[in-house]
């Protein structure tokens, strides 16, 4: 049969609607966005990673030129904290102690970065000048900063009132099943590795403009985002609101990748601001203060292991996980690691699984979801651990993947850490992936290449993913007088193209030109 794909439906190539406007530098991000009045915000952060702290006196940065706002801890005692809403159950059920992040310090600064105070001024660099004139007492502490000692003993603790660095910590797996695969095991293969901490480095940094609207009585924030709905939740808790009493706007988005999904303490200063000044009042971070602010991602240290039999198969897999998150708990810190160990064992058919997770504070930049969320740290680890067995074991990396493979006929497949995969032919893809990639030429090619004095490799590596999470999100489709339609969602793009896939998807579904379809997003 010949399936006929429509010209604009799903499926179709067609151009991205979105990047002409980009193209043409005719994007609108929040920066570019000067309502009348605005004035400007900069943060004064700490400079050392752990402290307590007074401030003597904030009358000269108050006096400095420019300036209309200078505000501290103790001037948001009436604010709530930014909370993480997904902390796990310890083992014994119980719910581990959180520590959240004030919007400003109030007596001790837990890393370098750590917001101090909040100067408004008719421009960043009078606040920034009046900021540095506020007079800080620092009373510098020795302070943790790596994953693997955090739990050592003599490492400093960041929260002294917890008696550890402990943040929380959970277990996955059936720990009785996967000794006893292991103590008849005729091979164990043993690694250990650092997945290393990143930054995100969008190409846009953050920024955010905070309004008042004093006969609506409501707050107006505009960012760039991943989600206006969460933000608008978290801020109206914070200001202790109803939801209603709080917009949240988000223009083009340069790049998101996971951490402009969270609510950042800039946010409820420029709306406390704009409040007391009856002003627009922006802040727009430099790409210093993304390095010192903004959520990073992973840094795990991680020590695994896997039982073989004399063949070479997989029998049982050990992973211990030490997840840094930082000094606080971000908006889904602890969820983070979780999400990852639920792939561990990937799409090989490992019958015993015995997973511990410890997530640590250390005196650094709080950590949080980045480009996959815990599951290509899963990834990581595993083909980390199967190449390693194939080279204990004499195999070819393909050969120990081919004898491990899900088979076709056991799907549907239940993995040891309850995810239900459908379908699969893991070993099909491996075999075209061989063929397409020419791999056995692979020394010819190296022969080549040593000889014009390069380097040449060749790796391979399987995933599986978890691609989305439960849920479901409104969106509502208004027939307009012209002929138009306009599609309400409430997703929210950050370069993806969203608005072009949602127009296929219309212009299939109601046999319509996909020119008339208009994308209204967030």
């Amino acid at each position: 049969m010949t399936v006929v794909t429509p010209k604009f439906g799903m499926g179709a190539s067609v151009l991205r609607r979105e990047d002409a406007a980009f193209i043409q530098g005719q994007g609108l991000y929040t920066d570019d966005i000067q309502p009348a009045g605005v004035l400007h915000g900069y943060v004064l952060r700490s400079p050392v990673a752990k402290a307590s702290f007074t401030i003597g006196s904030t009358e000269a940065a108050k006096a400095a030129p420019g300036v209309h706002l200078v505000l501290t801890g103790k001037d948001l005692a009436h604010l709530g904290d930014l909370k993480s809403g997904v902390m796990q159950e310890q083992p014994d059920g119980t719910k581990a102690p959180t520590r959240d992040i004030p919007i400003l310090c109030r007596d001790r600064v837990n890393y370098v970065g750590d917001a101090v105070a909040f100067v408004v001024a008719d421009s960043r660099a009078l606040a920034q000048d009046a900021a540095e004139l506020i007079d800080v007492d620092y009373d510098g502490e020795d302070a943790a900063s790596g994953t693997a000692n955090a739990l050592a003993e003599g490492t400093p603790l960041v929260w002294p009132e917890l008696g550890s660095n402990r943040a929380f910590s959970y277990h996955m797996g059936d720990r009785k099943k996967t000794e006893a695969a292991f103590a008849k095991a005729a091979h164990v293969t043993r690694i250990e590795f650092v997945n290393n901490r990143l930054v995100c480095n969008y190409m846009e940094p953050r920024s955010a403009i905070g309004e008042w609207n004093v006969e609506e009585k409501r707050f107006v924030l505009t960012t760039g985002s991943q989600g206006v709905h969460s933000m608008q939740y978290i801020l109206a808790s914070v200001f202790k609101i109803k939801k209603g009493q709080l917009r949240v706007i988000t223009p083009d988005v340069g790049g998101g990748f996971g951490p402009k999904s969270f609510v950042y303490r800039e946010y409820p200063l420029v709306l406390e601001a704009a409040k007391r000044l009856g002003r627009p009042v922006k802040w727009a971070g430099d790409r210093t203060e993304h390095f010192l602010t903004d959520a990073q991602g992973r840094d795990n240290f991680v020590t695994a292991e896997m039982a073989l039999d004399k063949d070479g198969r997989f029998l049982g897999m050990k992973v211990d996980l030490l997840a840094n998150i930082g000094a606080y708990i971000s908006q889904y810190g602890p969820f983070i690691p979780y999400i990852g160990v639920t792939m561990s064992t990937g799409v090989y058919d490992i019958q015993a699984l015995d997973v511990s997770v410890t997530g640590l504070y250390t005196n650094t930049c709080p950590v949080d979801a980045y480009r996959g969320a815990g599951r290509p740290e899963a990834a990581f680890l595993l083909e980390k651990l199967v190449d390693a067995c194939a080279h204990d074991l004499g195999l070819p990396v393909e050969e120990i993947r081919r004898r491990n493979f899900i088979r076709p006929e056991q799907f549907p497949y239940r993995t040891q850490t309850g995810r239900l995969y459908d379908t699969g032919e893991f070993e099909g893809h491996m075999e075209r992936a061989i063929e397409q990639s020419e791999w056995k030429a692979f020394p010819e090619r190296l022969a080549q290449s040593k000889a014009g004095g390069k380097i040449r490799g060749l790796g391979m590596a399987t995933y599986i993913e978890a691609c989305a999470f439960p849920g479901s999100e409104p969106a509502f489709v208004e027939l307009n007088g012209d002929g138009t339609v306009t599609l309400k969602i409430g997703t929210q793009t950050n370069g993806q193209g969203h608005a072009t896939a949602y127009a296929q998807f219309l212009s299939e579904k109601l046999n319509l030109d996909i020119d008339k379809i208009h994308v209204r997003q967030g």
